[in-house]
């Protein structure tokens, strides 16, 4: 499971590097690989390897005359991008990518899981801000009714 709040820098060859406590996971878990993709919420996707795979196979079966699936398919399989832990721990994140979530140098890394968001610091810190804010729209799915934290 990967969580937290992490706080880097990206350098100007586009390189991040990965925090030492999530590197012996990563190498465990997909040898060091891992893919890049873009969300909608403009921030981007990384997944080690092996879950991306399953998500993408559930991704190309869905329906393509829907309107919906076709859209997801083409933002996140299209985008996806394999990248691989060097030997200092660092990922290459493509100008293209980092073009797409405005990731200039300071950057936050968020543990979600099964996979990490990578966002701006500054788009990062505004909207973490503005769901603070957000007022309670009474509307939760079913499976969170019985959430208790």
């Amino acid at each position: 499971m990967f969580r937290g709040v992490n706080h880097l820098t990206i350098d100007s060859k586009g390189r991040l590097a990965v925090p030492t406590r999530y590197r012996e996971q990563l190498d465990r878990q997909c040898d060091g690989q891992m893919v890049l993709t873009v969300d909608r919420d403009h921030c981007l996707l990384l997944y080690p390897l092996s879950d991306w795979e399953e998500i993408e196979r559930k991704l190309v079966r869905l329906p393509s005359f829907n309107k919906q699936a076709r859209k997801l398919q083409r933002l996140l399989i299209g985008h996806a991008t394999e990248c691989e832990l060097d030997g200092s721990g660092r990922i290459l994140v493509p100008p293209p990518l980092r073009e797409f979530a405005d990731l200039e140098k300071a950057v936050v890394l968020i543990g979600q899981g099964n996979k990490f968001e990578l966002w701006s610091e500054a788009r990062w810190t505004e909207r973490r801000n503005a769901w603070l804010a957000e007022e309670d729209d009474g509307e939760m799915p079913d499976e969170m009714g019985s959430l208790s934290l």
